[in-house]
């Protein structure tokens, strides 16, 4: 749904419904209604999400939006793509189709198709890619999404994919940005650092972690996007610095708006604000085999010291809802509205503080906004609200630069910040899983690991449903991580840049496919 600022004060706010790849966009009425797409033109991103240490190596792609909107939404493709409804259809591959109940796929590759370098797409191609990430020794974030692959066949213009068990949702676990399709050399692995992809664009320039100048392939196989004739994505993570660059005009389009005042735009008559309602998530994950943290009375006590709502307010300016430390938000398919909550309550913070044999507790908590937008506010607000039930938290600021590198995961308390995943399997894979490679509290719990792959195979909804709901259950209430706030996606652009109004909920500016699928009034 798309609604200019004109029609919004003629209507309820609260009456618009908001689902997953559902998108709101507040501006003043701009001169350009939307148009039919059209090519060229020179598409300006002032993004947040540099990263110094960003690899073209897509088993190491994090929350560095360069590679995000570069890599994955530009210069390569995948086998499916998650479209802007939330539909999953086929990209490089033509078709696919589930054998033996969901624990065969066959995907039939598309023909036609030319890397940038000139080579054709190949089966082998598909299959060297995707390995790229299993293996004993992969250190790949994907690891938890293809781990359940036991062999990767061709057979003639088909790839198949043999699992462990039957996966209904497996396709979708293609869609992952980390799962890029790229050409294998005669030895049969990827060398990526060419970043040679089939997407619609080539790099004409890149500065790590600060700059990319993309130009489009005039051979792209896909005649209905990558509109514009080149996209320059420019690394800007100070927030007031990004909002100025987009009301002047140095840039079309920002990531993460500052939501504290992104309501003056709305007396800017060129500029559009689009919200978006998905699975975004702010985090506080804990060490769970650190003490004190490793003392579930303690990870209660804390959880029990938080005021969301007030987060919700005075943090998100309204702009998300309250999460109950269940990191399945509620545009996915099973979450779970009835979790009871973690109501804000002092004297049951001091009592679960007693069972831990403590009369209170001083923790440190890592913050800076590179987390997300208002993380150190949100660490101190937080230690507000902590101290009255006799919790001192200690907030340090850390620098923005380095902060993934440095920080998360390397510290027991800290400020964080995920995307979410449009499955739950994707999701609890790849961060809740014991073995996960993201897992950033150190959690296991065999429960919860043995119920991850019961779900995964079981094919009957009503059961599924119910084991992933116990699923959730179990991080919010055994889990180390406090999760506050589901925060809503917020950006903005020029009135001359245009979409379909279909806009997806998987990520920021259209699940990063902004430079495949918008264009130019």
């Amino acid at each position: 749904m798309t609604t200019r600022l004109g029609e919004m004060t003629r209507r309820r706010f609260g009456g618009l419904a908001m689902t997953s790849g559902a998108a709101l966009a507040l501006g003043a009425v701009g001169s350009a209604a939307r148009a039919e797409p059209s090519r060229g033109g020179r598409l300006r991103i002032g993004a947040s999400g540099s990263n110094a240490s960003e690899s073209w190596d897509p088993a190491t792609w994090g929350l560095s939006v360069m590679m995000n909107i570069g890599g994955f939404g530009s210069i390569y493709n995948n086998l499916v793509e998650i479209r802007g409804s939330g539909d999953l259809v086929p990209e490089l591959a033509e078709s696919y189709e589930p054998a033996e109940s969901g624990k065969v796929w066959r995907f039939t590759i598309r023909k036609g198709v030319t890397f940038s370098d000139g080579r054709t797409l190949r089966p082998e191609d598909v299959a060297a890619s995707l390995n790229h990430h299993r293996g004993d020794d992969s250190t790949s974030s994907a690891k938890p999404i293809v781990e359940p692959i036991t062999d990767i066949s061709v057979e003639g213009d088909v790839v198949v994919i043999t699992l462990e068990a039957a996966n209904a949702d497996f396709p979708f676990l293609l869609a992952d940005y980390h799962l890029v399709i790229g050409p294998a050399g005669d030895d049969g692995t990827v060398d990526w650092a060419a970043h040679v992809g089939t997407g619609g664009y080539t790099v004409s320039e890149y500065t790590i972690g600060s700059r990319m100048l993309l130009a489009r392939r005039a051979d792209y196989w896909k005649a209905d996007a990558a509109w514009f004739d080149e996209v320059e994505i420019i690394g800007i993570d100070d927030v007031a610095a990004r909002m100025n660059a987009v009301m002047t005009g140095e840039v079309d389009v920002i990531t993460s708006a500052d939501i504290s005042t992104v309501g003056r735009l709305a007396r800017v008559p060129n500029l559009i604000v689009d919200e978006v309602t998905g699975t975004q998530q702010f985090t506080m994950p804990m060490f769970t085999d650190v003490a004190p943290f490793n003392d579930l009375n303690v990870r209660l006590a804390l959880k029990y010291a938080i005021d969301r709502q007030e987060m919700v307010d005075k943090i998100l300016y309204g702009h998300g809802r309250v999460a109950y430390d269940n990191p399945i938000a509620p545009a996915n398919r099973y979450f779970d509205d009835s979790l009871q909550p973690f109501e804000y309550d002092p004297d049951k913070a001091r009592y679960y503080l007693q069972q831990a044999g403590l009369d209170g507790l001083s923790v440190d908590l890592h913050a800076a906004d590179a987390a997300f937008q208002g993380a150190v506010n949100t660490a101190v607000l937080f230690a507000e609200q902590a101290s009255k039930a006799g919790i001192n938290v200690n907030v340090l600021r850390e620098p923005n630069d380095g902060y993934w590198s440095n920080v998360w995961t390397k510290v027991p308390f800290c400020m964080a910040y995920w995307q979410g995943r449009p499955t739950e399997d994707w999701m609890f894979s790849q961060v809740y899983a014991s073995t996960a490679p993201w897992n950033d509290t150190h959690w296991k719990n065999e429960r919860f690991d043995q119920l991850l792959v019961d779900a995964r195979a079981e094919l009957d909804d009503n059961r599924r449903r119910a084991m992933y709901q116990e699923m959730q259950s179990l991080v919010a209430n055994d889990g180390g991580v406090i999760i506050p706030m589901y925060a809503n996606y917020v950006s903005v652009r020029s009135d001359q840049v245009q979409n379909d109004g279909n806009v997806s909920s998987v990520m920021e500016l259209d699940g990063s496919k902004i430079a495949d699928r918008w264009w130019f009034a």
